[in-house]
């Protein structure tokens, strides 16, 4: 594994609302530049960023039309080249996101498979044989060019579907994933990525990472053999790259070769159950549920042989923001343990300031209800938030202009504010190696409330215990209270010991150091 993950924690930035250096109304990569002191202030170390690469932006560059060059309202190449170089110089890494299952209807390779006569590219995209056999399971187009089939997508009816092959082949058309076709896409997916790494990427998100192979087993036979033999190029190649998936099924993502995997807000994870639902397990109001979550996180991390390697990110571009379910308060509490788990935590832009959920937003690029989790960052109380000088009206996703939007300059200045708890949690994980990305986990409570786990490596071990909600709670310790130590990190109210148990109040976390 790439040794720099074991103690990452990733920032993940949309590029579109990050900070608009230009004043276009749009974010760019100078923008980036300038506040790189700001992420690394925080305490993150490492950059997750969105796709930034030449697209109609009908998907918000999920549509690209060009793996090799940047889209022009972000820079250059080059001034992408020299933002790996700012990151660098500041002891952090850079991952980019990279969508190998589809491509804009833009990209020449799916203009050239268009044609009936066969070429190069005829077989880049998945192609049924006949305009009225569609294929089943997928969605598709027809009649959109002279060649006789219908197409497979993705998501949207701009995304055209990438040929990797099929692992059952129950019709002509479908090939397989020897077949030269599907080849060809993986060796040029592979090209992509061995361009930007020489160029000073770290590696990869990999978007839709499960999906690639078509009519594969449950087991996911074919997609697992596929990103191995990815991870064998990378290995020789390119052996510090790190590779992020967003797969949502851990056992199968870590046997294909990635070092993580996401948990998804969809899926069978139970992520929602923790943040994003009617009753919020990190709600004060204590009505939540984290059971179903357990199990399934338990299933996983056993399946991983102990990896542990599995993301729970605080949110991303494609989730309702935290604020539109929790407090700040109650933020705090999540954040605990969002940055006290096993895996690299990931944290989207605003939400270590509690940035709100903008309600009834006009779709802007393929957001549709997620539009209102993309908006501009606030960096302080000037016009449009700090983004951008641009007038109003040119700015890419309307601000929050709620009398409750929190800016990072006052959080800044606030010992007691989320940011400000953010980074002391973040500096704490990185003082301890028993909270890291790599030490196990074992969770102790019988109840639903409060959460209690003990992280532990070779150096040290922590119990963490988090209760989210008002009532004050007994944790039972089974005569293990005599090998702690007093608390090291605490927030919200107080803990105590009383003989086999700690008494934990309502809305706290606590971190307690473990003696051998």
């Amino acid at each position: 594994m790439s040794k720099w993950l074991s103690n990452a924690v990733f920032y993940e930035i949309y590029p579109q609302s990050f900070y608009d250096k230009n004043g276009d109304g749009i974010g760019d990569f100078y923008g980036i530049i300038e506040k790189l002191d700001y992420i690394k202030e925080l305490g993150c170390n490492a950059i997750w960023l969105n796709p930034c690469y030449l697209s109609p932006f009908d998907d918000a560059g999920y549509d690209v039309q060009d793996y090799y060059k940047v889209a022009p309202r972000y820079g250059t190449n080059e001034d992408l080249y020299n933002l790996f170089n700012e990151v660098h110089k500041r002891n952090m890494h850079i991952i980019l996101d990279i969508v190998p299952g589809h491509t804009s209807y833009k990209h020449p390779w799916f203009i050239e498979s268009m044609k009936p006569t066969k070429n190069e590219f005829s077989d880049r995209y998945v192609w049924t044989d006949c305009v009225w056999d569609a294929p089943n399971d997928m969605q598709w187009l027809r009649g959109i060019s002279q060649r006789n089939g219908c197409v497979a997508l993705n998501f949207f009816s701009t995304q055209p579907a990438l040929n990797y092959g099929f692992y059952k082949c129950e019709k002509p058309w479908m090939q397989s994933v020897n077949d030269s076709g599907p080849r060809a896409t993986l060796e040029e997916m592979m090209n992509v990525m061995r361009f930007w790494l020489s160029k000073g990427c770290d590696g990869f998100r990999v978007d839709m990472a499960g999906s690639l192979v078509k009519n594969d087993d449950e087991q996911k036979t074919g997609i697992i053999e596929l990103w191995n033999k990815v991870r064998d190029f990378l290995d020789k190649e390119f052996p510090e790259a790190a590779m992020v998936s967003e797969w949502g099924e851990p056992d199968k993502s870590l046997a294909g070769g990635f070092h993580m995997d996401f948990l998804l807000h969809f899926g069978p994870s139970f992520y929602n159950d923790l943040f994003r639902c009617e009753e919020p397990y990190f709600s004060s109001r204590g009505k939540g549920n984290i059971t179903s979550f357990l199990e399934t996180y338990k299933k996983n991390y056993n399946k991983t042989n102990g990896k542990g390697l599995i993301c729970i990110p605080s949110g991303n571009h494609d989730m309702i923001r935290l604020g539109k379910y929790l407090t700040q308060d109650e933020m705090k509490i999540a954040f605990a343990f969002l940055l006290s788990m096993p895996g690299a935590p990931f944290i989207y832009y605003g939400d270590e300031i509690g940035m709100r959920y903008v309600e009834n937003l006009i779709s802007v690029e393929g957001g549709y209800e997620r539009t209102g989790s993309r908006s501009p960052m606030q960096w302080d109380n000037s016009e449009n938030f700090g983004f951008s000088k641009a007038n109003k009206d040119q700015i890419y996703i309307p601000v929050d202009n709620s009398v409750e939007s929190p800016t990072a300059e006052s959080q800044m200045k606030d010992v007691n504010s989320l940011r400000s708890i953010v980074k002391k949690l973040i500096s704490v994980r990185k003082e301890h190696s028993a909270l890291q990305s790599n030490a196990s986990v074992e969770f102790l409570q019988t109840e639903n409330y409060p959460l209690a786990y003990i992280r532990k490596n070779d150096n040290e071990s922590v119990l963490v215990i988090i209760n989210p909600s008002k009532k004050s709670y007994k944790v039972d310790l089974s005569n293990k209270t005599n090998l702690l130590t007093e608390p090291f990190f605490s927030i919200g109210g107080n803990s105590s010991v009383n003989g086999n148990s700690i008494c934990i109040d309502g809305g706290t976390a606590v971190f307690y150091k473990i003696k051998y």
